[in-house]
Protein backbone atom coordinates (compact mmCIF):
# COMPACT_ATOMS: atom_id res chain seq x y z
CA UNK A 1 0.00 0.00 0.00
CA UNK A 2 1.23 3.48 -1.39
CA UNK A 3 1.61 6.19 1.18
CA UNK A 4 -0.22 9.07 0.09
CA UNK A 5 1.19 12.35 0.76
CA UNK A 6 1.85 15.96 -0.16
CA UNK A 7 3.94 18.41 0.55
CA UNK A 8 3.04 21.63 0.58
CA UNK A 9 4.16 25.16 1.03
CA UNK A 10 7.33 27.37 0.21
CA UNK A 11 9.87 29.08 2.17
CA UNK A 12 9.20 26.04 4.94
CA UNK A 13 7.60 23.25 3.46
CA UNK A 14 5.66 20.96 5.40
CA UNK A 15 3.96 17.08 4.13
CA UNK A 16 0.49 16.04 4.59
CA UNK A 17 0.32 12.11 4.64
CA UNK A 18 -3.22 10.52 4.30
CA UNK A 19 -3.33 7.10 6.16
CA UNK A 20 -5.28 3.89 5.71
CA UNK A 21 -6.74 1.40 8.07
CA UNK A 22 -3.44 -0.90 8.65
CA UNK A 23 -1.41 1.53 7.60
CA UNK A 24 1.76 3.05 10.16
CA UNK A 25 3.90 6.22 10.02
CA UNK A 26 6.55 6.97 12.44
CA UNK A 27 8.74 10.22 12.78
CA UNK A 28 11.69 12.02 14.69
CA UNK A 29 10.15 13.82 18.25
CA UNK A 30 9.74 17.15 17.19
CA UNK A 31 8.65 16.53 13.73
CA UNK A 32 4.63 16.11 14.54
CA UNK A 33 2.57 18.49 13.41
CA UNK A 34 -1.13 17.98 13.85
CA UNK A 35 -3.31 15.03 13.15
CA UNK A 36 -6.81 14.06 13.13
CA UNK A 37 -8.63 12.33 15.97
CA UNK A 38 -8.85 9.22 14.91
CA UNK A 39 -4.99 8.67 14.02
CA UNK A 40 -3.22 6.86 17.26
CA UNK A 41 -0.15 8.40 18.70
CA UNK A 42 2.30 6.12 20.76
CA UNK A 43 5.90 7.16 21.64
CA UNK A 44 8.89 4.14 21.35
CA UNK A 45 12.70 4.43 21.99
CA UNK A 46 12.84 1.97 19.25
CA UNK A 47 12.32 2.36 15.06
CA UNK A 48 11.80 -0.19 12.53
CA UNK A 49 14.85 -2.02 12.31
CA UNK A 50 15.67 -2.10 15.87
CA UNK A 51 14.55 -5.70 16.41
CA UNK A 52 15.62 -8.42 15.87
CA UNK A 53 13.79 -11.07 13.90
CA UNK A 54 12.64 -13.62 16.14
CA UNK A 55 12.25 -11.16 19.22
CA UNK A 56 9.09 -10.26 20.81
CA UNK A 57 6.85 -12.26 23.16
CA UNK A 58 6.77 -14.97 20.64
CA UNK A 59 10.34 -16.16 21.18
CA UNK A 60 9.65 -16.19 25.02
CA UNK A 61 12.41 -14.89 27.61
CA UNK A 62 15.76 -14.65 24.79
CA UNK A 63 13.59 -13.39 22.42
CA UNK A 64 12.54 -10.39 24.72
CA UNK A 65 16.02 -10.03 25.74
CA UNK A 66 17.02 -9.35 22.53
CA UNK A 67 13.98 -7.23 21.86
CA UNK A 68 15.60 -5.09 24.93
CA UNK A 69 19.01 -5.37 23.38
CA UNK A 70 18.19 -4.23 19.76
CA UNK A 71 16.27 -1.39 21.46
CA UNK A 72 18.98 -0.49 23.85
CA UNK A 73 21.54 -0.65 20.99
CA UNK A 74 19.31 1.27 18.77
CA UNK A 75 18.94 4.08 21.50
CA UNK A 76 22.78 4.40 22.38
CA UNK A 77 23.54 5.19 18.83
CA UNK A 78 20.72 7.71 18.15
CA UNK A 79 22.01 9.32 21.49
CA UNK A 80 25.37 9.13 20.10
CA UNK A 81 24.90 10.73 17.18
CA UNK A 82 23.35 13.86 19.24
CA UNK A 83 19.21 12.47 17.90
CA UNK A 84 16.20 12.31 19.84
CA UNK A 85 15.89 8.86 21.53
CA UNK A 86 12.15 8.42 20.90
CA UNK A 87 10.09 7.66 17.66
CA UNK A 88 6.42 8.68 17.08
CA UNK A 89 4.35 6.43 15.81
CA UNK A 90 0.77 7.04 14.08
CA UNK A 91 -2.10 5.03 12.90
CA UNK A 92 -5.57 5.69 11.50
CA UNK A 93 -8.18 3.60 13.30
CA UNK A 94 -11.97 3.14 11.81
CA UNK A 95 -11.20 4.57 8.56
CA UNK A 96 -9.00 6.80 7.15
CA UNK A 97 -6.80 9.15 9.01
CA UNK A 98 -4.08 12.33 8.01
CA UNK A 99 -1.37 13.43 9.98
CA UNK A 100 1.04 15.96 9.45
CA UNK A 101 4.74 16.58 10.01
CA UNK A 102 7.24 19.35 9.36
CA UNK A 103 11.15 20.02 9.46
CA UNK A 104 12.99 22.29 11.99
CA UNK A 105 14.21 24.96 9.03
CA UNK A 106 13.14 27.16 6.38
CA UNK A 107 13.64 24.75 3.46
CA UNK A 108 12.34 22.05 1.45
CA UNK A 109 11.15 18.41 1.82
CA UNK A 110 11.32 15.53 -0.64
CA UNK A 111 9.81 12.28 -0.53
CA UNK A 112 12.28 9.37 -1.21
CA UNK A 113 10.46 6.19 -2.48
CA UNK A 114 12.40 2.96 -1.50
CA UNK A 115 11.99 -0.47 -3.50
CA UNK A 116 14.22 -2.40 -1.60
CA UNK A 117 17.14 -2.62 -4.32
CA UNK A 118 19.10 0.57 -2.41
CA UNK A 119 19.62 2.04 0.65
CA UNK A 120 19.29 5.64 1.21
CA UNK A 121 21.82 7.57 3.68
CA UNK A 122 20.65 11.28 4.99
CA UNK A 123 23.02 13.50 7.07
CA UNK A 124 21.47 12.95 11.02
CA UNK A 125 18.74 15.74 11.14
CA UNK A 126 17.52 15.52 7.11
CA UNK A 127 14.80 12.66 8.45
CA UNK A 128 11.26 13.57 9.09
CA UNK A 129 9.01 10.85 8.61
CA UNK A 130 8.93 7.31 7.02
CA UNK A 131 6.85 4.02 7.23
CA UNK A 132 7.19 1.52 9.21
CA UNK A 133 8.41 -0.71 6.35
CA UNK A 134 11.18 1.73 6.18
CA UNK A 135 14.32 0.18 8.22
CA UNK A 136 16.28 3.31 10.48
CA UNK A 137 19.62 2.84 11.26
CA UNK A 138 22.83 4.91 11.48
CA UNK A 139 25.72 4.66 9.52
CA UNK A 140 29.15 6.30 11.29
CA UNK A 141 31.96 7.11 8.82
CA UNK A 142 34.06 6.76 10.95
CA UNK A 143 38.28 7.43 10.99
CA UNK A 144 40.05 10.91 10.01
CA UNK A 145 37.20 10.82 6.60
CA UNK A 146 34.21 11.26 9.39
CA UNK A 147 36.14 14.02 11.82
CA UNK A 148 37.27 15.70 8.42
CA UNK A 149 34.02 15.92 7.10
CA UNK A 150 31.73 17.35 10.67
CA UNK A 151 28.17 16.23 9.66
CA UNK A 152 29.44 13.15 7.49
CA UNK A 153 30.73 10.98 10.81
CA UNK A 154 27.42 10.04 11.51
CA UNK A 155 24.78 9.59 8.78
CA UNK A 156 20.73 7.87 9.12
CA UNK A 157 20.63 5.11 6.98
CA UNK A 158 17.32 3.70 5.52
CA UNK A 159 16.61 0.44 4.29
CA UNK A 160 13.22 -1.68 3.32
CA UNK A 161 10.76 -0.19 1.02
CA UNK A 162 8.33 2.36 1.12
CA UNK A 163 8.49 6.42 1.41
CA UNK A 164 11.23 8.24 3.37
CA UNK A 165 10.29 11.84 3.64
CA UNK A 166 13.45 14.51 3.99
CA UNK A 167 13.62 17.91 4.85
CA UNK A 168 16.73 20.46 4.30
CA UNK A 169 17.72 24.15 4.52
CA UNK A 170 16.84 26.42 1.40
CA UNK A 171 16.44 25.11 -1.46
CA UNK A 172 17.22 21.45 -2.82
CA UNK A 173 19.54 20.33 -6.10
CA UNK A 174 19.48 16.84 -7.55
CA UNK A 175 22.70 15.67 -9.38
CA UNK A 176 24.42 12.24 -10.03
CA UNK A 177 28.24 12.33 -10.16
CA UNK A 178 28.61 10.17 -13.18
CA UNK A 179 26.63 13.35 -15.18
CA UNK A 180 30.13 15.15 -14.07
CA UNK A 181 32.86 12.33 -14.97
CA UNK A 182 32.22 10.53 -11.79
CA UNK A 183 32.94 12.95 -8.87
CA UNK A 184 31.45 15.86 -7.46
CA UNK A 185 32.99 18.00 -4.86
CA UNK A 186 30.93 19.60 -2.55
CA UNK A 187 30.45 22.03 0.74
CA UNK A 188 30.74 19.71 3.53
CA UNK A 189 27.56 21.62 5.21
CA UNK A 190 25.38 21.23 1.97
CA UNK A 191 24.97 17.64 1.16
CA UNK A 192 21.25 16.18 2.81
CA UNK A 193 21.19 12.82 1.12
CA UNK A 194 22.57 10.34 -1.28
CA UNK A 195 21.58 6.88 -2.61
CA UNK A 196 23.72 3.53 -1.56
CA UNK A 197 26.47 3.04 -4.23
CA UNK A 198 27.77 6.59 -4.11
CA UNK A 199 31.21 6.81 -2.08
CA UNK A 200 31.89 9.61 0.22
CA UNK A 201 35.09 11.42 1.64
CA UNK A 202 36.67 14.20 2.66
CA UNK A 203 39.60 16.04 0.81
CA UNK A 204 41.87 18.77 1.40
CA UNK A 205 41.10 22.45 -0.34
CA UNK A 206 44.74 22.84 -2.35
CA UNK A 207 47.53 22.44 -0.90
CA UNK A 208 49.26 24.06 2.39
CA UNK A 209 51.01 26.98 -0.23
CA UNK A 210 49.82 30.35 -0.51
CA UNK A 211 46.82 29.70 -2.62
CA UNK A 212 45.51 27.03 -0.52
CA UNK A 213 45.63 28.75 2.82
CA UNK A 214 43.83 31.78 1.24
CA UNK A 215 41.10 29.26 -0.14
CA UNK A 216 41.16 27.85 3.36
CA UNK A 217 41.20 31.44 5.45
CA UNK A 218 39.25 33.58 3.31
CA UNK A 219 37.23 31.15 1.41
CA UNK A 220 34.59 30.42 3.88
CA UNK A 221 35.09 26.37 3.55
CA UNK A 222 37.60 25.81 5.58
CA UNK A 223 39.80 23.31 4.99
CA UNK A 224 38.14 20.32 3.54
CA UNK A 225 35.55 19.73 1.15
CA UNK A 226 33.37 16.48 0.19
CA UNK A 227 33.79 14.56 -2.38
CA UNK A 228 31.03 11.88 -4.24
CA UNK A 229 31.90 9.81 -6.52
CA UNK A 230 29.77 6.59 -8.11
CA UNK A 231 26.35 6.67 -10.07
CA UNK A 232 23.85 7.60 -7.98
CA UNK A 233 21.08 10.45 -6.76
CA UNK A 234 22.66 12.57 -4.48
CA UNK A 235 20.29 15.52 -3.09
CA UNK A 236 22.25 18.80 -1.97
CA UNK A 237 20.53 21.48 0.08
CA UNK A 238 21.57 25.40 -0.36
CA UNK A 239 21.79 26.77 2.70
CA UNK A 240 23.60 25.15 6.09
CA UNK A 241 22.44 25.67 9.95
CA UNK A 242 25.91 27.65 10.13
CA UNK A 243 25.61 29.55 7.30
CA UNK A 244 21.90 30.78 8.63
CA UNK A 245 23.55 31.38 12.18
CA UNK A 246 25.81 33.51 10.85
CA UNK A 247 23.32 35.45 8.85
CA UNK A 248 20.61 35.78 11.87
CA UNK A 249 24.12 36.96 14.19
CA UNK A 250 25.72 39.42 11.73
CA UNK A 251 21.87 40.57 11.62
CA UNK A 252 22.19 41.31 15.06
CA UNK A 253 25.42 43.25 14.67
CA UNK A 254 27.58 40.07 15.44
CA UNK A 255 29.64 37.34 12.85
CA UNK A 256 31.06 34.57 14.34
CA UNK A 257 32.34 33.70 11.14
CA UNK A 258 34.73 36.83 10.90
CA UNK A 259 37.80 37.44 8.42
CA UNK A 260 38.92 34.27 8.45
CA UNK A 261 35.83 32.34 6.84
CA UNK A 262 34.89 29.23 7.65
CA UNK A 263 38.61 28.32 9.12
CA UNK A 264 38.15 27.96 12.66
CA UNK A 265 34.40 26.95 12.45
CA UNK A 266 32.60 23.56 12.30
CA UNK A 267 30.05 22.86 9.78
CA UNK A 268 26.28 21.65 10.96
CA UNK A 269 23.78 19.85 8.80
Amino acid sequence: MTLQQQIVGTAMQMTVCTLQPGQTVYCEAGKFLFKTSNVTMETRLSGPGGVQPGGGASGGMSGMLRQAMGTAMQAGQRALAGESLAFQYFAASGGEGTVGFAGVLPGEMRALELDGSRAWFAEKDAFVAAESTVHFGIAFQGGRTGRSGGEGFILEKFTGHGTVIIAGAGNFIDLNPADFGGRIEVDTGCIVAFEEGIEYGVQRIGGLDRQGLMNAVFGGEGLSLATLEGNGRVILQSMTIEGLANALKKAQGGDKQGPTGGLFSTHQG
